[in-house]
Parts: structure tokens; C-alpha cells; sequence
């Protein structure tokens, strides 16, 4: 009987053989000690079982599954990139640390291993870019995402992994939990430098950068002594990441360039050409990307918040083969500079029920809001131009389809109230100071009144046109 729970015990040993470096013996110790410990509630073989569970814990089935929490982590990944070997001084001991830092991947993801002293030597001397290896590490949370503190490395020349070297990342490229990532891309859309405080006491700052290639876009995260960056370039221009870090923000990857890294201008030429959902398609709590052509854009307005603060936003209505649609640009995307005529394209709107059961493409600060191409009525900072033009293409079911520049004036609104006129005007209140702002869905009147009128009301207002502004003598 003994002989048979021995035989057992061999079999679910083999089992994990290949995943453990515990011998046949250890193993065996291992089961006695479970058995004793457990004081006789189980048998050799059930022993078996929950040590060679406690053994294979530790594999995972890729490196996308690593998680800083985790005692062990043994997976089997491709050499990337091997850093340059760094020496510091460990308190109380006379020999300095060594540590060489080893980007990893495998299919689900990508991860730094630091290979410490001894190891560290040894990733220098003897380890390769492309090489398969079967690490076994401590994860922990490091400074671009978890890191992987080797404890025993081997080669794994019959596993065969299927990602790419690459000196320099195309967007499609990217995955969670690279760094020293290089990436070439054409600028799509920048925003304004912001500071926040941090819970040391000191200021930080951060701004935002798209960028796109021909694979894609990503969103650039500049932070403190690289923020600033974001106000020396503007769409259209080309530009290079240097030593940036993907990190994930809600559910989507983004690049993270801090003090370390770098963006600079490069002369280069990058085709972006972005994929959009057409018009006539679009339903309400989509997120997604449409392109077309201006048709007619309101003033920039202002508003007051809930919380005093001053907001502001402007209304453009944009058409591609399909149909149109009125674009809320908020916050800083009112300031861009796109009037009837330009070619845009405008990626991550989310699509709202506006006024008048009419749908409405929100462009908030997570949007980018490209112009690719300037009509006549443009004014001269348009980004864009000829690099990007023929990217309009891509929006509809052909060139032929989209309506040109002097078409799009044609359809623009020619029936704005002249000086002098008598009209009605029935909209919702978007500004309640002085003047009043009323919106219809399409256009947007400044009433003069001395009515008072709350925020989201729908008001009519009844008087005379002067210098484009309704003088109420009835609001109702």
C-alpha cells in the first residue's frame, strides 16, 4: 500500500516536474511535513496534491497576468532591450550593487526585469535582444508600471514568441508596460500646460499631446519639467518620443514621457489617416470618430459653472457623405482654430442627445480635433495643409461623395435677421449674464433683457435685430 501512495506520489510529481526546481526528495519531504501538519485530515496523495498546487502557483500564463502582489512570478518571455549596467552603494557594505534592467515580452505584454549583481554581469555578458528566457522574479510596482526582481533565469531555446524587435514603436506596437519606447508620430492635437499639488507639498505639472502614425494614435502624458513641450508644437507638426513608458488610463493605453525621456521636432513626413464612423450611423452613448467637412461655426461662447468657475464652448456643425451633425467643442477645444470649408477630423466624440431630439457629438478633453485641410473661409492658423489633406479619403465612401468647399458654403445658413428686423427667437438658455445667450440647436443669439433667466431654460424672445444682437421687448 505504501509502495502504491509512493507510485502516486512519483506521478503527481511528474506532473510539475518541468514547472519546479524542488527535487523528487524535497518533494517527498514536503508531502510528510503536509501530512503531519494537517494531523492525519488527509493522505499522502491529497498531500501530494495541494503541495504540487502550492508549487505551480507561481506560473503564469503570460506576462500581461503579473501582478505586483504576487510572491513569485515564473513565466518564459523575449529579450527586448538590455540596458546599461548601474552601480550604487548598499548601506553598511564596503562592495557596490550592480543592476541592469531588462525589458521582456511575450505575446499578452511587456515587462522590465532587473537583474541584480551577479545576474546583473550576467545579462551583460551573455544575454541577447530576441533570446527566449524562463524567468522566475518577486514582482513589485516600479516607476513605469511592475517590475520583475529576478531570482534564477534560464535559456528556453524550443519556446518560439512572436513579437518584434523595434528601436522605434509604431502606435500599433505599443503594449503595457514597455518603456524606453521611441515613437514617431505626426502631432494631431496638443492641449495646455496644468499643475496640480502633490501630497509632499510641491507642484507638479502635466499636459497633453495626440499624436498619430499610420497605424494608429495615442494619447502623450508630458509630465513636470516636459509639460511645457506641449505649447512648443502644433498639429501638423512631426515630432520624436524618446524614452517614454505606456501606461493604462481607463482601458486604454497612453504614453508617459517624464524627466527621463524627451519630444522633439524631426523632419520627417508621417502619414496619419483616421478610420471614422459615418454620420448617418451614429447613436447616442457611442464614443467614436467622425470627419467631414465644416459647414457653418458659432462664436466661442462663455458660461458660469456650479462650482464659479468660468467654462466655455463653441458649436460647429460638421458634414460627411452620410448626413451632419452639430460638434460641442469645450474647454480648450474652443480655441481651435476651424471655420466653414475645413476638412476635420475629430476622434473620440461621444454622441449625446442634444436640443430639439437632435443628435449632438460632445468633443471634451479626451477628444482631439484635427484640421486637415483649410477652406476658403479659414482663418490663416489652421493647422494641416497639403501633408495631411488627402487623408479626407479615408472619412467617406469617396472623394467624389464629399461635398467641397463651395458646396458647403451653399448649404451654410444665408437667413441670418438683418439690423433693424423684427424677429422671435426660441432656444435654451446657455448663458444667463449679460447678454443672454439662447441656442436653437443650430445657431446661438445674444438677447439684451433684463428678465432674469436660469441656466438649461427654454425661453422665446420677441424684439428687434440691432448689430446682430435681438433687443428683447418681450421674453416669455
Amino acid at each position: 500500500m505504501h509502495e502504491h501512495r509512493m507510485s502516486e506520489i512519483e506521478g503527481i510529481y511528474e506532473d510539475l516536474e518541468a514547472d519546479t526546481d524542488v527535487s523528487l526528495e524535497e518533494f517527498r519531504e514536503a508531502v510528510e511535513a503536509k501530512v503531519e501538519q494537517m494531523g492525519g485530515l488527509a493522505d499522502e496523495e491529497t498531500a501530494a496534491m495541494l503541495i504540487a498546487h502550492e508549487l505551480g502557483a507561481s506560473e503564469v500564463n503570460g506576462v500581461a497576468d503579473i501582478e505586483p502582489g504576487m510572491e513569485e512570478a515564473k513565466f518564459t518571455a523575449k529579450v527586448l532591450k538590455i540596458g546599461e549596467m548601474r552601480t550604487f552603494e548598499r548601506d553598511g557594505e564596503d562592495e557596490d550593487g550592480r543592476v541592469v534592467n531588462v525589458e521582456v515580452a511575450d505575446e499578452t505584454g511587456s515587462v522590465r526585469a532587473a537583474f541584480w549583481d551577479e545576474h546583473a554581469q550576467a545579462a551583460v555578458d551573455e544575454l541577447e535582444e530576441g533570446q527566449v528566457l524562463k524567468v522566475k522574479g518577486r514582482p513589485k510596482e516600479g516607476f513605469s508600471g511592475v517590475e520583475i526582481s529576478v531570482d534564477d533565469v534560464e535559456p528556453d531555446d524550443e519556446t518560439e514568441i512572436d513579437v518584434q524587435l523595434a528601436d522605434t514603436y509604431t502606435v500599433e506596437a505599443l503594449s503595457l508596460g514597455l518603456s524606453d519606447v521611441s515613437l514617431v508620430g505626426a502631432v494631431l492635437d496638443t492641449g495646455s500646460v496644468r499643475t496640480f499639488d502633490r501630497d509632499d507639498g510641491s507642484t507638479g505639472k502635466v499636459a497633453n499631446l495626440t499624436l498619430g502614425d499610420e497605424t494608429g494614435r495615442i494619447r502623450v502624458t508630458l509630465w513636470d519639467d516636459q509639460a511645457d513641450l506641449a505649447e512648443e508644437f502644433e498639429a501638423g507638426d512631426t515630432v520624436e518620443v524618446v524614452d517614454g513608458y505606456v501606461r493604462d488610463r481607463d482601458g486604454s493605453l497612453e504614453l508617459h514621457v517624464g524627466n527621463r525621456g524627451a519630444v522633439e521636432a524631426v523632419d520627417e513626413d508621417v502619414e496619419y489617416v483616421p478610420e471614422s464612423t459615418p454620420i448617418e450611423s451614429l447613436e447616442i452613448g457611442e464614443t467614436v470618430d467622425i470627419a467631414g467637412v465644416v459647414r457653418s461655426a458659432d462664436p466661442k461662447r462663455t458660461f458660469d459653472r456650479d462650482d464659479g468657475s468660468e467654462g466655455q464652448v463653441r458649436n460647429i456643425r460638421v458634414q460627411d457623405a452620410t448626413g451632419d451633425i452639430r460638434v460641442a467643442m469645450w474647454s480648450e477645444k474652443a480655441d481651435i482654430d476651424v471655420g466653414p470649408g475645413d476638412e476635420v477630423a475629430l476622434a473620440d466624440v461621444e454622441i449625446q442627445d442634444g436640443w430639439q431630439d437632435d443628435l449632438e457629438a460632445s468633443a471634451g478633453w479626451r477628444s482631439t480635433v484635427t484640421v486637415l485641410g483649410s477652406g476658403p473661409d479659414a482663418g490663416a492658423g489652421s493647422a494641416g495643409g497639403d501633408e495631411t489633406e488627402a487623408g479626407l479619403s479615408a472619412f467617406t465612401d469617396g472623394a467624389d461623395d464629399t461635398a467641397d468647399s463651395s458646396e458647403v458654403d451653399s448649404q451654410a445658413p444665408s437667413d441670418e435677421p438683418l439690423d433693424g428686423e423684427v424677429i422671435e427667437f426660441t432656444g435654451v438658455v446657455v448663458q444667463a449674464g449679460d447678454p443672454v445667450v439662447l441656442d436653437d440647436g443650430e445657431t446661438t443669439m445674444s438677447v439684451e433683457t433684463t428678465v432674469d433667466v436660469g441656466l438649461g431654460e427654454e425661453v422665446t424672445a420677441r424684439g428687434t435685430v440691432t448689430d446682430g444682437r435681438l433687443e428683447a421687448e418681450d421674453v416669455f
